[in-house]
């Protein structure tokens, strides 16, 4: 097991392994499941290599896999690739549902769940928030960021054109460095800015409109 680990082959998100138990898996499917799931989805099938990467035999490859589709986490299908050959591939699409209920059920069972942030951020996205989403939200809402203070930062990203939540959650950071908690607070850092800025800084720009972060990709 510990062999896995040091491989640095093996990458698990914290709240999934919180939370394995819940799926009623044992440690070791599990941290094979998250090898797999460190390559996405519908990866080509090839037992050595994963039996080289995570130091185990092939028997316990082979076992390992029958387990995970038995208990439905996933499916090894036959595809056609871009050369239009036939090749196995292991899909994930059962995990992902899995994980997904999971993490609504977390959300739905949170006294916070569905705080008005969440509908704001969903309406200024325009588009649903995925489950890894709102866990990251729940996250700045438990470390003491009012609904407030999210709002605005979400303004900020938005009205700058970024969508994700890695530039919202820099802002927060920035914010909390600061000292800043309310809107006023937020309404002064802006003016200060602004009055501090070169004198060949269009005046005509929004107060809204200073981007200290380069964008940043989606959280997935």
């Amino acid at each position: 097991m510990m062999d896995m680990f040091k491989s640095g082959n093996v990458v698990i998100p914290l709240y999934l392994l919180g939370n394995y138990k819940k799926l009623k898996l044992e440690l070791e499917e599990f941290i094979f499941l998250m090898y797999l799931y460190g390559f996405g989805n519908n990866i080509i099938f090839n037992p050595k290599k994963i039996a080289e990467d995570l130091n185990l035999s092939l028997s316990d490859v082979m076992k390992n896999i029958s387990v995970l589709t038995d208990k439905n986490f996933i499916e090894v299908k036959v595809v056609k690739n871009d050369r239009d050959i036939s090749e196995e591939v292991i899909n994930l699409d059962t995990f992902y549902s899995k994980i997904s209920l999971l993490f609504m059920d977390a959300v739905n069972s949170n006294s916070i769940s569905k705080s008005s942030c969440f509908d704001f951020i969903e309406k200024e996205f325009g588009r649903t928030l995925s489950p890894m989403e709102y866990e990251i939200i729940k996250a700045w809402i438990e470390s003491g960021n009012s609904d407030e203070l999210i709002r605005e930062a979400v303004k900020e990203a938005t009205f700058n054109g970024v969508s994700n939540l890695r530039y919202i959650d820099k802002i927060l950071y920035e914010w909390n460095k600061k000292g800043i908690k309310t809107k006023e607070a937020v309404d002064k850092d802006r003016a200060n800015y602004k009055n501090s800025s070169d004198n060949d800084i269009d005046s005509d720009n929004d107060i809204f409109d200073y981007n200290w972060f380069e964008e940043d990709d989606d959280y997935e």
